[in-house]
């Protein structure tokens, strides 16, 4: 058997891809890349009734945008419904499940009855046993025969060993009557027959963990290394909903956060590693490990988010950065960049990204790249073009023109000419920022000057003038 760690993310396709899913799917995938294995996905796709391809999609993009590459082909579960029936029937050759013919008014009658009387619901077949001479010609589900004494010891990783009393565990239905496979069913199979080693899922797997060690043990199959990780509940500890930011992973994406930013956020979700904070996907991965996840639930943090994703674009590459801030225009619907905008930006990048934390704040930033001539200045630029600041511009105009556009020239000839005007350059700031960018917060004059040329400067400054 290799020795090669393989973890799984298996979603199942009735909904966007949110953020549990998400941080469950970034732990698989940290687990297994820092140690050299495979990361493969699964599309639980069985319930057919609430399965779409859409919901598939969504999920396929939200895992790309996050950059979580998974190894292999994506493996429909449905696509394998006859090799789980197989397995059934095999464990039925074998003595180690069996047919039962009881209805389901028969159970329904028994739980009643055993709930008024106090006793416990678990249903006990009397199918278990019977001779198949007894057999009725009459629908059937297929039961496991599950172990009547003694107890299953679920060793797991983030909870400690979870002790589940046999007695507890009813006979699980394998098969329908209808001889489709059950859901608990086919997920043993395929991660068996996937090889996965590491199943790390939310911790309200835990249960089922138990009965699917019963599949397991019958089968004489090697049982998964288990680590069942919290939930992720809203900032008020309760369980995470739409009102907390429990949105699809592509809204995030809408909402302007870089990948590597909520990566590094949503893996500070639940574990840590000594008081680090920021970290890139490299240290994430050599340090990811089951001791520093916690047990008890994570909170959902916003400005937490916005913190560590305003670090992760100041770290940025520039030409990443301006990758991904293309990618966001696109799904935001905004307009294309041109190829010779696109070249300012990234040029621009060294003072855009600075206490930006996300792409809208990043574009406000670049909104005297992205204007064309002549710049409309909104109410706050207007405001700084009265008459006098008007006059000055233009007295500054001609000084410009034989600077040699360095910065420390611009700061000279700018700082030289308040002087012999009697202002401080903290009285030029306002007009220059409204003339060059139409706004009244902006990156610093001279930056946005550097960026902008001496022709394109020059032009602006006289529009404004005029």
């Amino acid at each position: 058997m290799s020795s090669q760690i393989v973890t799984r993310f298996a979603p199942s396709p009735t909904g966007y891809l949110h953020i549990g899913g998400a941080r469950t799917a970034l732990f698989n995938w940290l687990y297994a890349r820092g140690r050299g294995g495979k990361f493969l996905l699964r599309i639980e796709d069985t319930d057919r009734e609430r399965s779409t391809p859409e919901a598939t999609a969504a999920i396929l993009k939200g895992l790309d945008w996050l950059g979580l590459d998974h190894d292999g082909d994506v493996v429909s579960q449905f696509d394998s419904a006859d090799r789980h029936a197989e397995v059934a029937h095999h464990l039925l050759a074998e003595g180690k499940a069996y047919k039962c013919f009881a209805t389901q008014d028969e159970i329904t009658t028994f739980r009643d009855a055993a709930r008024a009387e106090g006793r416990s619901t678990l249903y006990r077949s009397p199918w278990r046993d019977a001779d198949s001479a007894s057999h009725p010609d009459a629908p059937f589900v297929v039961r496991i025969k599950a172990p009547q004494d003694g107890a299953t010891v679920i060793r797991d990783q983030v909870q400690g060993d979870v002790t589940i009393r046999n007695d507890q565990l009813d006979d699980m239905v394998l098969l329908r009557s209808d001889g489709t496979p059950v859901y608990m069913l086919a997920v043993v199979v395929d991660d068996h027959d996937m090889g996965v080693t590491h199943v790390i899922r939310g911790d309200d797997h835990l249960n089922n963990a138990a009965r699917q060690m019963m599949i397991y043990d019958a089968m004489g199959w090697n049982v998964p290394v288990w680590a069942h990780i919290p939930l992720i509940h809203g900032p008020d500890g309760k369980k995470l909903s739409k009102r907390h930011g429990a949105l699809g992973v592509e809204e995030y994406q809408a909402m302007g956060y870089p990948a590597a930013g909520m990566r590094n956020y949503l893996a500070r979700l639940g574990w840590s590693h000594g008081d680090d904070e920021f970290f890139t996907d490299a240290q994430a991965k050599e340090w990811f490990d089951f001791g520093g996840i916690g047990k008890s639930a994570a909170r959902f943090d916003f400005k937490k988010l916005e913190n560590l994703c305003g670090q992760h674009i100041a770290a940025s590459d520039d030409a990443a950065l301006l990758h991904e801030l293309q990618a966001f225009l696109r799904i935001t619907n905004q307009p294309d960049l041109s190829p010779a905008r696109a070249t300012l930006i990234q040029s621009a990048m060294y003072c855009l990204k600075e206490r930006a934390k996300t792409f809208p704040e990043l574009v406000e930033k670049a909104a005297f790249i992205m204007s064309d001539r002549p710049i409309v200045p909104d109410d706050k630029a207007a405001a700084q073009l009265d008459n006098v600041s008007r006059g000055i511009l233009k007295q500054l105009t001609p000084q410009l023109q034989n600077a040699s556009w360095t910065r420390d020239d611009l700061e000279a000839v700018t700082n030289r000419f308040a002087e012999t005007q009697g202002i401080k350059f903290g009285k030029l700031a306002g007009p220059l920022r409204a003339a060059l960018a139409g706004r009244s917060v902006t990156p610093s004059v001279f930056d946005m000057m550097l960026v902008l040329g001496q022709a394109e400067t020059l032009a602006r400054l006289t529009d404004a003038a005029a």
